[in-house]
This record gives C-alpha cells, sequence and structure tokens, in this order.
C-alpha cells in the first residue's frame, strides 16, 4: 500500500521525492472551484474544499489506500490570485503583486486508508514581492512557464529574483506545505506499514 498524490503538479512531487516518500501520482480529474464562482467563500475554506474534492474523487476510485490532496492559492488585498488564463492576466497578476505583501494559501487534505478518518489543515505564507519594473515581469513571463502557477509565479522557477521576503514555510509557497505533511507520513507508516 502506497500513498498516492492526488495532483499532476510536478513541483508537489518533487518535495515528496525529495523527501524519501513513496507514492504515485493519479489526477483528480475534478473542476476546482474559483473565487468568481463562490466569492462569498474565504480563501482558506476555498482551497480546503478544493482540496477535499480532490482527494475523495481519487480515494473512491482506490479504497483502501491513503490519498494526499492539496489546493494552492494566493491572496493580495484581499483578492485571491488563481492560475492566470493567459500571459496577459500573468502579467497584470505579477505587476498587482510588485511591491506588496501577499498570503499564500495551501489546504493540504490526507484521506486514511479506511476511507473514514482525513486529516486536513490549511497553512498560510507571507511574502513580500519587491518592486517590480515591467521588463523584469516581462522576461518572467517568458522564461517561466507562469500558466499553471497560482499568483503566476514559483518560488523555485527563478521566483526567488521577485521575492524580497518569505514569513513561514517556503514548501508552502512551492506547493505542499511539508512541515504539515511529513508528520502525517511518518504517522501513516506507524499506523499502517505504508
Amino acid at each position: 500500500m502506497r500513498l498516492i498524490l492526488a495532483s499532476t503538479s510536478p513541483r508537489r512531487a518533487d518535495l515528496l521525492r525529495e523527501s524519501g516518500i513513496s507514492f504515485r501520482v493519479e489526477p483528480p480529474q475534478v473542476e476546482e472551484w474559483s473565487a468568481e464562482e463562490f466569492p462569498e467563500i474565504q480563501p482558506g475554506e476555498l482551497a480546503r474544499g478544493n482540496a477535499r474534492r480532490k482527494a475523495r474523487a481519487v480515494a473512491e476510485r482506490h479504497p483502501g489506500q491513503p490519498v494526499l490532496a492539496a489546493d494552492t492559492i494566493v491572496v493580495c488585498e484581499g483578492k485571491v490570485l488563481g492560475k492566470p488564463a493567459d500571459e496577459t492576466v500573468a502579467k497584470t497578476m505579477l505587476g498587482w503583486l510588485s511591491g506588496r505583501t501577499h498570503e499564500v494559501v495551501t489546504a493540504v487534505v490526507l484521506v486514511l486508508p479506511d476511507g473514514k478518518k482525513i486529516r486536513e489543515s490549511v497553512v498560510r505564507t507571507r511574502v513580500k514581492f519587491r518592486p517590480l519594473e515591467a521588463r523584469e515581469v516581462e522576461a518572467y513571463v517568458k522564461e517561466v512557464d507562469v500558466l499553471d502557477k497560482a499568483g503566476a509565479y514559483a518560488l523555485q522557477d527563478g521566483g526567488d529574483r521577485l521575492v524580497e521576503r518569505v514569513e513561514g514555510s517556503r514548501s508552502n509557497v512551492i506547493g505542499l506545505p511539508m512541515e504539515t505533511v511529513l508528520p502525517w507520513c511518518e504517522e501513516l507508516v506507524t499506523e499502517t506499514g505504508v
């Protein structure tokens, strides 16, 4: 019995792999809720709802297997920034984040092998962007595939050059708060021998 990662994010897979966790990837194949569709839902609950839906979708297909899912969003001054639709939107997002502090919110959900127990957490990290010039934004969007990244940037893909300061979990900004996930995985091994 091996952990299933209900995500196609290469960054989440890399974080698990680097931590020595044995897992396999299973795409959740669910439509994610967006802040535009559900403006009344708080960002943390929106991410939690998406992570739960992903975890449950995969757990239903693989009963008896532990399933880990996550959802990451970026929030700046009350505005939720998801994945940009195109490069123009990405440039607008990065311009909006320039010189500001925003919050990276990741919800993680672990469905245990019995399918009844669930562990979940919402982790928040504050990130301060340095002031960016238009040419820097333009160069970043050309160099990095920003379309699959909440807030149009990735700390591990040159995002460090945009960022002045990170307060909290760096792995959370990458997409999976390992300070939360690792103890869960250690418990899983102890309890089930996964």
